[in-house]
């Protein structure tokens, strides 16, 4: 479904800011498929799902999803078929408008527009149930402006806005570090409830291993720009965090990363 072959992209080629983000990324993901994806600061993780995205163009290589090159497309044109939860809460909503208005404009994503196309009973009616999915009591508050909400309501709304559609690909960036604990848990039910039940193929980039390990078919382990590790579901099962902190000492070993380094990798992954 998803092909990205020989994938390169070097931000700032050729000055003393040089940073090769991406080194022949070779990946192919089935339809349905549910990938996690783990690795080192700088070891290219945002910059990949960039690509996907078409937020960042690689220098070489192709990108192949559902058949057909998008390669040179730009990010609006594979914005039809590729949604996107970011970090921060307050990315991708508008918070001066309201919960239902936000829908709105997520369900109208890669559709032609028309002057007369609103807010409709038989709309507000159906992004009620919608929303019901959520369990946060929002149904009835439909009409309150986004930007009311709390950091967890909001990003279980954005979250919903990205699978209205049901997206061909679904890229997760980090969509549970900027929530408390509680929240962090809801959102990512809700993440495995929509991605299982739609079919979802997902991409979910986290810092926690536990997550790597207890959602996804796979998991994907970066360094340096390169794909290092590709962990099967069925060794997923075999594995603990501390076994995933040991693939990271193995770094540490190969590349002489000092011990105060690895002890920051260790709090990061926790």
């Amino acid at each position: 479904m998803i092909q990205l072959q020989s994938i390169h992209k070097t931000f700032h080629p050729e000055t003393l800011n040089e940073v090769r983000a991406l080194r022949g990324i070779d990946l192919q993901i089935r339809r349905g498929e549910f990938v996690t994806i783990i690795g080192t600061n700088g070891s290219g993780k945002s910059t990949l799902l960039n690509v996907l995205a078409g937020t960042v163009r690689p220098d070489s290589g192709k990108i192949v999803i559902g058949g057909k090159d998008v390669t040179r497309q730009q990010e609006h044109q594979r914005a039809r078929t590729i949604a996107r939860v970011f970090q921060n809460p307050f990315l991708g909503t508008a918070p001066d408008m309201t919960i239902a208005e936000n829908l709105l404009i997520a369900s109208l994503r890669g559709k032609r527009r028309h002057l007369r196309i609103g807010l409709s009973s038989a709309r507000k009616n159906r992004f009620r149930e919608q929303i019901s999915r959520l369990e946060m009591q929002l149904e009835d508050r439909l009409d309150h402006l986004i930007g009311t909400l709390s950091g967890g309501q909001r990003q279980a709304v954005s979250l919903l806005m990205a699978v209205l559609n049901k997206p061909d690909v679904l890229l997760l960036d980090e969509h549970t570090a900027a929530l408390d604990p509680k929240s962090a848990a809801q959102v990512l039910a809700l993440t495995r409830s929509f991605i299982e039940s739609e079919n979802l193929t997902a991409f979910m980039v986290t810092h926690s291993m536990s997550q790597a390990l207890d959602l996804g078919d796979r998991t994907l382990m970066m360094h340096k720009g390169e794909m290092i590790d590709d962990i099967s579901a069925e060794e997923k099962k075999r594995l603990t965090v501390d076994d995933l902190l040991d693939k990271f000492a193995d770094l540490r070993k190969a590349e002489k990363l000092t011990d105060e380094m690895l002890e920051q990798l260790r709090r990061e992954y926790r």
